[in-house]
């Protein structure tokens, strides 16, 4: 992409003709764009303002979570989460088209100097699910990662290690916009075996009526709500092109398995996907990969510049 970009500038619009999500955001410049998508170093409470109501499908984010211990992405503290957080749903609500989605990835937290949960994050959901419908519940199982807290798990072995978090999927209205069609897996070796070679009808103990439609051939299985996804990619294309940049990659970041399945279950070609705390900007990459728009927010100027390094040959900067 030609570097001199002809930008124009009318009634405080930012009008970049390059620029694939110009019209649906007022007034802000982003740091960089691609052929598909903006990234916007700002504060999400001001950005979101300027997002044209109605124009996103999706809205999906893993912000920074409620951890007893501070970390240098500015996570807030467990006691003012569920207030912070909320704070940020009504512009959600706002520029969600009416059968858009918000799909909202946090992990769980220990009560600091007792092996107790917190509860905040079903307290999160309560309160959300005022403004916007609780589509289901997904889980995100991380094989990964590490044994925490390591006082209890660790050291007195009073716990296990805690190796999945909560992924709420909420609704602008009742119906959002979904087809599990498009997240199929592939068949396991038994079910071929039984779409090969039919089923006979009968009715089970459990009181199912299982019929020749069981083995019909629909392309794959249908997915759970269990999303399994390491997240290790510490020799991962985004970290060398940090590291021979210079740059300060982002500590904490989001699986492309995460996005991908929300963006291909809830989205169509072309429609905008939305992360209001973007960190190493995964859902942006993730949506143009799948030739959606995008537009990414990220407060820290730092995270934000590294994240350009995902789209090398087409980022575009102002």
């Amino acid at each position: 992409m030609n570097m001199a970009v002809a930008k124009t500038r009318s009634q405080g619009l930012n009008l970049d003709i390059r620029n694939p999500v110009a019209a649906e955001v007022e007034c802000a410049t982003p740091l960089y764009y691609t052929e598909q998508g903006a990234c916007y170093c700002e504060d999400a409470r001001d950005l979101l303002k300027q997002v044209r109501s109605e124009s996103v499908s999706l809205v999906v984010t893993s912000p920074p979570y409620p951890l007893v211990f501070k970390k240098e992405y500015g996570n807030v503290d467990a006691k003012e989460y569920v207030d912070w957080l909320t704070g940020f749903v009504p512009e959600i609500r706002r520029v969600l088209k009416p059968d858009g989605s918000f799909v909202l990835n946090v992990g769980g937290v220990w009560t600091k100097g007792a092996p107790i949960r917190s509860l905040y994050h079903y307290e999160l959901a309560l309160r959300i699910s005022k403004q916007l419908p609780l589509a289901q519940e997904f889980f995100w199982y991380n094989s990964a990662k590490m044994p925490a807290p390591a006082e209890w798990v660790n050291v007195r072995r009073i716990r296990v290690k805690d190796a999945v978090e909560f992924i709420w999927w909420f609704g602008k209205g009742e119906n959002p916009k979904a087809d599990n069609r498009r997240v199929l897996h592939d068949y396991s070796p038994d079910m071929r075996r039984l779409v090969a070679r039919g089923i006979r009808e009968t009715i089970r103990p459990s009181g199912h009526n299982i019929t020749k439609k069981f083995a019909l051939d629909r392309g794959g299985s249908i997915p759970s709500n269990l999303i399994q996804a390491g997240n290790t990619d510490a020799t991962s294309d985004y970290f060398k092109e940090c590291k021979a940049k210079g740059l300060k990659p982002h500590p904490a970041r989001f699986p492309k398995a995460l996005p991908e399945f929300f963006i291909k279950f809830t989205t169509d070609t072309r429609d905008i996907v939305l992360d209001p705390f973007a960190g190493s900007n995964t859902t942006g990459w993730v949506a143009q990969l799948l030739k959606r728009r995008w537009i990414a927010i990220e407060l820290d100027p730092d995270y934000a510049a590294a994240s350009s390094v995902r789209f090398p040959a087409t980022a575009v900067y102002h």
